[in-house]
């Protein structure tokens, strides 16, 4: 049988899926990679790597570098969460937004951030401590690791004018994610940046965010006392 010859992502989009709903490829099943679809369906690699990512940030199917492109066993139906701009949350709430850069440095990260990021050993991350405050007061302490590999530009920005947080989102197309919320105490250096006792509860939001499979950025924030979350569904 002669393979179809698709020129257009959408066209790939359609093929796709109707290979994973006749069963061709099963839930599970790792899909041929790019180079060798764009051979099959008479495109480019551009091409196909756009429709895998509509693909993957519909939930059908799973991206991962190195480890390639699989069926994701069940197809998810998500819910959109936009990523939270901090400045805009501080606005939201009568109060002014200020920022402060504390630390920077391209560094190996720990061994659960570079499982997350997908790095291997030595490889080294960008990694970002910052404050952001509401008129004058703490009110979220901001602990970021950025894969170079993935943002190169990140290396040449400029953090201490510019946060981390709103720069990627301006910058740095974010397909999908996942976030961890808990409860933390502070420990002594971050209870002294929040203004809090050590030991204190704080709410911890955990987050890492991808782009076509490829993981971007890994944070975690630490909100001063008496935050309380606000979703709009």
């Amino acid at each position: 049988m002669t393979a179809p010859r698709l020129q257009s992502w959408t066209a790939i989009v359609e093929e796709v899926t109707r290979r994973i709903a006749s069963g061709d490829w099963a839930p599970g099943a790792l899909i041929p990679n790019e180079a060798d679809l764009a051979a099959e369906f008479g495109c480019s690699r551009t091409t196909v790597n756009r429709a895998l990512r509509d693909l993957a940030d519909k939930g059908v199917l799973d991206r991962r570098r190195k480890a390639g492109t699989r069926v994701r066993d069940l197809p998810d139906s998500r819910a959109r969460l936009d990523i939270p701009i901090v400045r805009k949350q501080v606005e939201r709430r009568g109060a002014q937004h200020g920022y402060h850069l504390l630390h920077r440095d391209h560094s190996a990260p720990p061994p659960a951030i570079a499982a997350q990021l997908e790095l291997e050993a030595g490889q080294k991350a960008l990694h970002l401590t910052s404050l952001h405050t509401a008129d004058g007061q703490p009110f979220v302490l901001e602990d970021r690791w950025i894969s170079t590999l993935a943002v190169p530009d990140a290396l040449q920005a400029d953090f201490a004018a510019c946060n981390a947080n709103e720069w990627l989102v301006q910058n740095v197309p974010l397909s999908t994610g996942e976030i961890g919320l808990s409860a933390a105490p502070a420990g002594a250096e971050e209870a002294e940046v929040l203004g809090c006792a050590p030991g204190t509860a704080l709410f911890r939001q955990d987050r890492l965010t991808r782009n076509a499979g490829m993981p971007v950025t890994a944070v975690t924030m630490l909100f001063a006392p008496g935050y309380r979350m606000r979703l709009d569904l």
